[in-house]
């Protein structure tokens, strides 16, 4: 993207890709710059390190995390960083994605991460972007735009 990225996208899987594109577009649409990688905090914990620790230094302001199953990835995350966090749980074969929901919204004192519904990636987008609004006002006036649009449908 040519401006610099607002939203760091991170998923803990390529598989979870089929639902954090819903996330993209939206961004897109809201014209909400954004990066977007691979990590697991199982499999790739220092890369995940050092991506979330770096974060903050790169211009990203809001980040989003989705990922399956043993889902640690927006924890993990959030315990890197101190921008605002949003976790995106996926939808898994095993438990339906409950046990990545549970996994997101029982996180420890000290370490709080926002929390969106199981496959809600174009949620936590709008969240993301509300977020934004509250320091520039670009992106509230997307957003009061988006909401007027949905109430006349």
């Amino acid at each position: 993207m040519a401006d610099t990225p607002l939203v760091g996208i991170v998923m803990g899987s390529k598989s979870d890709m089929d639902v954090v594109q819903e996330c993209a577009d939206q961004l897109d649409e809201f014209g909400v710059p954004y990066e977007m990688m691979v990590a697991s905090a199982h499999r790739n914990p220092g890369r995940v390190h050092e991506w979330a620790s770096g974060a903050a230094e790169r211009g990203i302001r809001v980040v989003i995390a989705a990922a399956g199953k043993s889902a640690h990835l927006g924890g993990v995350v959030a315990a890197l960083t101190p921008l605002p966090v949003i976790t995106v749980p996926i939808r898994t074969s095993d438990l339906g994605g409950l046990d990545s929901l549970l996994s997101m919204v029982q996180m420890p004192k000290g370490v709080p991460v926002a929390c969106v519904a199981i496959n809600g990636a174009k949620n936590a987008a709008i969240l993301a972007t509300q977020i934004l609004g509250t320091a520039m006002p670009e992106y509230r006036e997307r957003m009061v735009t988006f909401k007027r649009e949905m109430a006349e449908d």
